[in-house]
């Protein structure tokens, strides 16, 4: 927009902004998840922690006194939310189950990488620095999933957490590919996306017969976890309203960074040179996929 003194306001900067503080949110949320999964059983302190995370996004929806977005919309949301609430609890055992500093990148890379290609076939190719940052984003969960000789292998041979990191990005893709058709309101539609995440997730602790236990500190974690979990979603929503989907996903989808960062500080994961350079590469990515 153009101000009156003829000073530019680069508010195509807000969705970007937006992305990097979802980027924040959604690693510190994950490393929190994952964390207090080692205590619990992972769809049980999901469902929980989607309780949390619905009452935190209703009272801030509620206090902004912002109008329902449409049928059609609330329909998406929770479309959305189950999809990506029972991946979410699959992506939890993986991170209990596995180095978080390997399981986390692999299932960015599956979440970023489908919708991108979505929506490049659908909107066309982005400008040419988008498309730098977009190699330099890749390069960097690259760098960032390398595996270490150290991490232990489960019975295929695989390394633990994998194939179920997998399987919850194809689902976090699924996430971002059904809250894309939803609009209005990004405090409704993250609040109408956790009753569509409690309620596949509930239904999953019923099926399997999970204990219904969590401790004090499962149950802290659990809080945590929704609470920045919810608040991520709402920002990359605000960001995929007001810019480009891939630019938001491929943005948002350096959170790994983060919730390698934590693992390093709090678990004193390994953390190679290269986990460092990939670190250094996704940072580098973000002013470049903006600048587009």
């Amino acid at each position: 927009m153009v101000l009156s003194s003829g000073v530019f306001f680069p508010t195509q900067f807000a969705p970007t902004a937006c992305s990097v503080g979802a980027v924040f949110l959604w690693g510190a949320s994950d490393f929190a998840g994952g964390y207090g999964s080692r205590r619990a059983n992972a769809f049980v302190l999901t469902a929980f922690s989607h309780v949390c995370a619905f009452a935190l996004m209703l009272g801030i929806a509620l206090g902004g006194r912002g109008s329902l977005p449409n049928l059609a919309s609330i329909v998406w949301a929770l479309i959305a939310g189950s999809v990506g609430g029972f991946a979410l609890a699959i992506f939890y055992g993986a991170l209990a189950s596995g180095q978080m500093g390997l399981t986390a990148p692999i299932a960015a890379l599956l979440g970023a990488a489908i919708p991108t290609l979505a929506d490049v076939a659908i909107e066309g190719a982005p400008s040419p620095w988008s498309l730098a940052g977009f190699g330099l984003a890749i390069l960097a969960i690259w760098l960032i999933t390398r595996p270490e000789p150290e991490i232990q292998n489960d019975e295929s041979g695989h390394p633990k957490g994998v194939v179920r990191a997998a399987l919850a990005g194809v689902g976090f893709a699924g996430f971002y590919l059904c809250i894309h058709q939803a609009s209005g309101s990004a405090p409704w539609i993250a609040a109408a996306s956790r009753i569509g995440s409690f309620t596949s997730t509930a239904i999953a602790v019923a099926v399997i017969r999970a204990p219904l236990k969590l401790d004090r500190p499962a149950l802290r974690f659990g809080m945590i976890a929704g609470f920045f979990d919810v608040t991520a979603s709402a920002l990359f929503i605000y960001a995929n309203q007001r810019g480009r989907l891939d630019d938001a996903v491929v943005i948002t989808s350096l959170y790994p960074a983060v919730t390698v960062l934590l693992a390093r500080l709090v678990l004193k994961e390994h953390f190679s040179r290269w986990k460092f350079i990939g670190l250094l590469a996704a940072l580098a990515a973000v002013p470049l996929i903006a600048a587009g």
